[in-house]
């Protein structure tokens, strides 16, 4: 089995950063009104930018695979070239169609040679799975190098057009024209961007990332579906797919819209998130204490202080002087947050040999989380 490391890392994030006071005026308003729960939202979840692939008239300007290939075209260089990757793997959760993969379109962007392609789905965990894949392939000497990335485009879902047949539906039935606050909630919580690794099976560059251990836990055997898409969720809590709706209902239902139970989200995603840190650290022998930096990807500074009560509740506390968030400055990218926190922790020279990295990625789906423990070499 090969060491495997972290030799290059990279971001995209297209356009000029969007503050609060703009993002009506780029996703537009629905049925000619500003939204009632955008303030409170944002109050929340305390973010002050983010990026959409849209101009300034909200057309847009990259889909999911362009955000992808730009971040990955941004690790080649002279000593390595896009020719050399032996594997492409992306996660996401906005995949710009149902087929080809996400990864399958990356590549066809990248036409950089024949290549192993990998391309897992769900949520904010589907850019640690796709790190995991690659990490495993170069461990395992299937290959000598691996690119992963984490990715999502998500603006042009939560765009007022997305909306419309549904709040004109409601209107005809003498119904209220609001959408509802699942729905609403997302569009003041998302951003645009990718970010990419290159994994290599020898450490180079100046500050090398030696990937310790990866380690993944899912809760849907207990858990409804949290947050989803493409599919209505019943009270039962089964989720109705948007192939057994006839095709005039997925517009007038915003089926293929993003929706989040925030009921469910704040019942769980601490509790069952800190059990399976707490997990994870006892099977591979590692305490707060051996942990420099800690990079949780949160989806809003709401859930910053009751995550470390949360933690010190359960005994895994790490102090606040070693965790690093960059989600005002850069907004939730789900997938790819992760990518460009650790790519601005890189870039910020504070790194020194010997310091560890604990990654922590949660999704709120249905209840999943993956984590990762990194020496800088």
């Amino acid at each position: 089995m090969k060491e495997v490391y972290i030799t290059k890392i990279s971001k995209f994030l297209p356009n000029s950063p969007v503050c609060n006071d703009d993002m009506e005026s780029k996703l537009g308003l629905i049925n000619g009104e500003n939204s009632r729960a955008r303030r409170i939202v944002l109050r929340n979840n305390k973010i002050k930018q983010r990026y959409y692939a849209l101009d300034d008239n909200g057309e847009i300007t990259h889909n999911n695979a362009q955000l992808t290939s730009r971040a990955i075209e941004l690790l080649c260089d002279a000593d390595f070239e896009s020719s050399q990757i032996e594997l492409i793997s992306c996660g996401t959760s906005s995949p710009d169609q149902i087929l080809p993969s996400h990864a399958a379109m990356v590549h066809g962007f990248l036409k950089n040679g024949n290549t192993e392609i990998n391309s897992p789905s769900g949520a904010c965990c589907s850019g640690m799975n796709a790190l995991k894949f690659g990490y495993l392939s170069v461990k395992a000497s299937q290959t000598e190098n691996a690119v992963c990335t984490g990715s999502e485009r998500t603006s042009s879902w939560m765009k007022s057009t997305i909306f419309e047949a549904e709040v004109k539906s409601l209107d005809r039935l003498d119904k209220k024209p609001i959408l509802a606050f699942e729905k609403d909630f997302l569009r003041w919580m998302l951003s645009d961007g990718a970010g990419a690794v290159l994994l290599e099976n020898t450490p180079k560059g100046d500050f090398p990332l030696k990937i310790e251990w990866m380690e993944g836990h899912s809760f849907a055997h207990e858990i409804d579906a949290c947050m989803y898409a493409g599919s209505e969720k019943l009270d039962s809590g089964f989720l109705m797919p948007w192939s057994e709706f006839s095709s005039d209902v997925w517009a007038e239902k915003s089926l293929f819209a993003m929706k989040q139970d925030t009921r469910l989200l704040g019942k769980n995603i601490l509790v069952k998130g800190v059990q399976s840190l707490k997990s994870s650290m006892l099977k591979n022998n590692i305490k707060p204490a051996d942990v420099t930096y800690y990079l949780p990807h949160i989806s809003s500074y709401y859930f910053k202080k009751g995550l470390y009560d949360e933690m010190k509740n359960q005994g895994v506390e790490i102090p606040w002087d070693r965790w690093f968030i960059n989600l005002e400055r850069v907004g939730n990218v789900g997938a790819a947050s992760i990518y460009i926190m650790l790519e601005e922790l890189v870039s910020s020279g504070n790194l020194k040999k010997g310091d560890t990295i604990l990654l922590s990625v949660p999704e709120s789906a249905r209840f999943s989380y993956t984590y990762a423990y990194l020496t800088v070499c």
